[in-house]
């Protein structure tokens, strides 16, 4: 099997497996018992933390969560706050962010969606003239999961220190976090979103990174766990899994192998001069369309070769239409022939070769049927 939808889930690290059963079956402790045992448990928790910070290149506070979508919810809803607060969304944003804009707004809120521009990118001109005194949090994505592009979150934080110094900034990094090399410090971000399973750690885990405690408030009740901002005894297996993963992912090596195997399936696709390619960003994603051809057509034919393509988000997938690809200006007929390819180390410069070629075939096949 070629398996090209490595943005929806990624393999799991076969010493990440070891690491989570070790965790589950013998230092299986609660961390919040008194007794030797889970206090070392509690100890490897935090070196993972610590893990993650380092990582980040910032000072601050990990909170541990069941994975991006609880912990965009607890970066959103944690720092609302009563009075006539603004809130800025890009249209780009995963569902587990944007659907929490939407809800803000049927609460009440004023909240404001900057379109993207046709590179995949926010609109920075319109970011600036909807930020205001008022605004109380900015959420823009780091690397679209969609398409790949990155935004230039330095030049977010530079708008929002001249018009808005006081809004919260908060990055979901599911996409971007250690298969790019950077520092959120840089950026001066207060709430960054990770996910485990992006990046060949478990599923059900994830982070969110606080710069300070004192801008969030716990949107659930119980035992007081992780200082009382997400209540619930800790995923042990799946934190410490997580951090195995991020230990063995090898940033700068995987990035330049990864945009080899880019570069060669562009190579492939660009021999059929009716596919679009649109490549900007991350290696790790590219997004083409097939006109003339239904995409899900194309991704169903594609898995009798055992290939796996995506066609988007894979937490929207039952939806109609395609709301990012929408506000970058793609018409109806090319969000239905629209197909996400997205990558991992793991795959060779063998497999891309085949199933390149193989997708030219199977699309022009399909074409001939169809017309």
């Amino acid at each position: 099997m070629i398996y090209l939808d490595n943005a929806a889930t990624t393999r799991m690290y076969e010493g990440a497996v070891d690491v989570y059963k070790k965790y589950a079956c013998q230092s299986f402790y609660n961390m919040s018992a008194g007794y030797n045992k889970a206090i070392e448990v509690a100890k490897d928790i935090d070196e993972t933390r610590n893990l993650i910070l380092k990582k980040l290149g910032v000072r601050g506070y990990i909170i541990f969560t069941s994975g991006a979508t609880e912990s965009n919810n607890l970066a959103i809803y944690g720092s609302k706050r009563n009075g006539k607060w603004e809130y800025v969304f890009s249209e780009g944003e995963h569902p587990s962010v944007y659907n929490v804009a939407t809800d803000l707004q049927n609460q009440g809120f004023v909240v404001h969606f900057v379109r993207l521009k046709e590179n995949g990118q926010i609109d920075y001109e319109q970011l600036q003239n909807v930020i205001n005194e008022r605004t109380r949090l900015i959420s823009v994505m780091h690397v679209s999961n969609e398409t790949g592009a990155i935004n230039d979150l330095k030049r977010v934080d530079l708008i929002r220190q001249k018009f808005s110094p006081k809004a919260l900034l908060h990055v979901d990094g599911v996409q971007a976090f250690c298969k790019l090399d950077y520092k959120i410090g840089d950026y001066n971000i207060d709430l960054y979103t990770i996910s485990s399973h992006k990046f060949h750690g478990p599923k059900g885990v994830g982070a969110l990174y606080v710069k300070n405690l004192n801008a969030l408030k716990n949107i659930t009740f119980g035992g007081g766990q992780e200082k009382g901002y997400r209540s619930g005894t800790e995923n042990t297996s799946g934190i410490m899994a997580m951090g195995y993963a991020i230990s063995h992912f090898n940033t700068k090596d995987n990035y330049n192998y990864v945009e080899q195997l880019k570069n060669l399936l562009k190579e492939q696709l660009s021999v059929d001069k009716k596919i679009k390619i649109f490549d900007v960003g991350s290696p790790y994603i590219l997004s083409v369309t097939f006109p003339g051809v239904n995409g899900e057509t194309l991704m169903r034919a594609l898995q009798d070769y055992d290939i796996l393509v995506g066609n988007g988000s894979a937490c929207s997938t039952r939806k109609a239409g395609n709301r990012v690809l929408e506000s970058m200006g793609y018409n109806l007929n090319e969000i239905k022939s629209h197909v996400r390819i997205s990558f991992s180390e793991e795959l060779s410069l063998k497999e891309i070769d085949f199933a390149g070629k193989k997708i030219v075939e199977v699309y022009n096949n399909i074409l001939e049927k169809v017309k």
